[in-house]
């Protein structure tokens, strides 16, 4: 069957965008792509087709449930058979849909990079031929990427040990570094790299300077212009998207807030009828709009500042998919930059916690076994600094991962154990009996001891887990795993531990002045004196953008200059002093100024969510004030 015809019979297109076939044609050649197109031009569809051609599985990497979740949908009303395996699926679920990997019948397979780290899942998928890797979102590989993932950076080892012969990464928002970092790291050559162009000529690109005080009737004055338009107003802080819904409501219009603190399923509630259009008006943070296909979104608007230009220009990006008018508008002024500056400062991890994170590394040449969320809370450092650290590791040469396994299995008889080895032949009836025997019962559930099981049967732990895997492939156990352990190899066990941590901090204080000059790009973006549209292009490394596009804010002879907010003074030392001591009262060592500067800007630590900081009246009270003002204040009162 043809790629015209495969096109028209399962998506009902007799034609492909501009990319779209030259990417198709490169995976459909057996080599492996890169597809860089603006948010809403259909990289989807690039490994959507070859996959129903494909002789075998196309496995997708996917950073969110949501977007997953959109995916599915799409590729199950298309009759593509695709599945996911995923955290909110029961064992019997899961099972199924390996199920109908191992026999052919499922053609996708959806999946988050952090699955890969499961020894069942990778005994599982070390067994079915995959013909292609797809990786969404494939910026999230770079460091030089606005939401690098470290766990990103194992993929290219995992296309190799899994004999994956093609790769495709598909990603919306890649800069000239992100670029090359990818090329690289996958061995791309440059000619299978495909831009489509990132200017789309229907987004009217707006910044109205507006004081902070007049930010809520500035909004309300845009959302009357037309008030059913399906509309998102982006916010950085949760509380903040309760309070300016709030406020759009007392103003006779319809709006809801959404945010990662809310019940999931009201969450998709909300989605839904944004999606149906109920709710013509969506106030979120950024835990909304991945995975939100809507085509007539006619409104994006910043209440608050993005994070970045990249992040700017996908929240944009969901606007106008249509190819009808679409305006994305910024209410701006500087009032929200120190928040975001304090949030890449709080991600800094202090000397301290790196020098405790490598004490905990085995001196005798031993296997160092971590769970990330106990070492993160153990050394006070973050989960995703956490990550990176484990990663800048791995690039020195001083630890090499080895694998993940899970601490706890456990399982429950769904048949009597005697009429299930009843069902083997003599040798393999002698290893299930040493393995039933291995595995004490506690009411329901029988607890795995691989010890016990290896005295009596030798039975190595791979052989034991896919014994019990097979028992619940047939429904006749039920099997459990918790407590995911990370395995590594330490290269250098006698390191100086004084230079490493002066070394690891030092990149880390490297990656805190890049995550400050994005912010200061983003804001000479927004105040920039040409045209807005040709500039963001340009970021994407998009030259064939008009010079002028004619309706962006600057174009119509507006170019702003954001309103900088008087600088309130820092209250009084008693009172820093009375937060920090209530803080201290939680405390038996003392705390860091690193870490009271954290508590006073409304960072959470691990250290800070053990002593339930939330609680305390000094929490986040200074969130508005510079990280290095409060941080210096605090140091000379000391």
């Amino acid at each position: 069957m043809t790629l015209l015809n495969t096109l028209q019979q399962h998506f009902g297109f007799s034609t492909l965008r501009p990319g779209q076939q030259q990417v198709i044609e490169t995976i459909m050649a057996g080599q492996s792509a890169a597809a860089i197109f603006p948010t809403g031009s259909g990289k989807s569809l690039c490994y959507q087709l070859p996959a129903v051609l494909l002789p075998h599985l196309t496995l997708v990497i996917s950073p969110l449930l949501a977007l997953m979740q959109d995916q599915l949908a799409f590729l199950q009303r298309m009759n593509i058979p695709a599945a996911s395996i995923d955290s909110t699926q029961s064992f019997e679920e899961s099972r199924n849909v390996m199920q109908g990997v191992r026999e052919g019948r499922i053609k996708v397979l959806m999946i988050s990079v952090e699955r890969l780290k499961n020894e069942r899942f990778r005994q599982f998928i070390s067994q079915v031929p995959i013909s292609l890797l797809v990786v969404d979102e494939a910026h999230c590989i770079s460091e030089w990427g606005h939401n690098f993932r470290p766990d990103y950076l194992k993929l290219p080892s995992y296309c190799q040990s899994l004999n994956i012969p093609q790769v495709l990464l598909l990603t919306a928002t890649a800069t000239p570094n992100v670029i090359d970092d990818m090329q690289q790291k996958f061995s791309l050559p440059a000619d299978n790299v495909v831009l489509t162009g990132f200017y789309r000529p229907n987004l009217h690109l707006e910044v109205f300077p507006v004081a902070e005080s007049d930010k809520i009737s500035s909004l309300i004055t845009q959302l009357r212009t037309e008030p059913k338009a399906p509309t998102i107003v982006y916010v950085t802080l949760q509380h903040t998207a309760e309070h300016v819904a709030e406020k759009i409501m007392a103003a006779d219009l319809q709006a809801k807030a959404y945010h990662a603190g809310m019940e999931q399923e009201r969450r998709q509630q909300l989605q839904r009828d944004f999606m149906d259009g109920r709710e013509p008006c969506i106030v979120a943070t950024i835990a909304f709009g991945m995975g939100v296909d809507k085509s007539d979104i006619r409104r994006v608007i910043h209440f608050d500042l993005p994070k970045s230009i990249e992040n700017y220009s996908q929240e944009i990006g969901r606007a106008g998919r249509d190819g009808q008018p679409s305006h994305c508008i910024l209410l701006g002024n500087l009032a929200g930059q120190n928040v975001l500056e304090n949030f890449v400062y709080g991600d800094t991890p202090e000397p301290e916690a790196i020098l405790s994170l490598l004490q905990q590394l085995p001196s005798n040449g031993e296997q160092w076994e971590i769970m990330p969320i106990r070492l993160a809370n153990h050394c006070n450092i973050r989960v995703l600094p956490l990550r990176t650290l484990l990663v800048y590791l791995e690039l020195n040469g001083i630890i090499e991962p080895l694998y993940s396994y899970y601490a706890d299995y456990r399982f429950k008889f769904n048949a009597s154990p005697d009429d299930i080895i009843g069902r083997f032949n003599p040798e393999r009836q002698a290893f299930l009996s040493a393995v039933f025997n291995g595995s004490p019962l506690a009411k329901t559930w029988c607890q795995v001891d691989f010890e016990a099981i290896w005295q009596q049967a030798s039975g190595e732990r791979k052989r034991v887990i896919s014994a019990l895997d097979y028992l619940h492939q047939l429904g006749l156990i039920t099997l459990e795993s918790k407590q995911m352990i990370e395995v590594y190899k330490v290269l250098q066990p006698t390191l100086n531990l004084t230079e490493e941590t002066n070394r690891l901090h030092h990149l880390f204080q490297q990656k805190e002045h890049s995550e400050i000059t994005r912010l200061n790009e983003m804001i000479q973006f927004f105040e920039s004196g040409s045209c807005l549209s040709h500039n963001l292009a340009a970021y994407f490394a998009d030259h064939q953008a008009p010079e002028r596009c004619g309706h962006c804010s600057v174009c119509t002879g507006k170019p702003a200059q954001l309103p900088t907010p008087s600088k309130p003074p820092l209250p009084a030392t008693k009172q820093l002093q009375q937060w920090c001591q209530e803080l201290q009262a939680q405390s038996v060592p003392p705390l860091s100024l690193h870490t009271l500067t954290c508590f006073l800007c409304g960072i959470s630590t691990p250290l800070l969510n053990q002593l339930k900081a939330k609680k305390l009246s000094g929490f986040a009270r200074l969130e508005q004030h510079s990280f290095n003002d409060i941080r210096n204040a605090l140091a000379e009162k000391t």
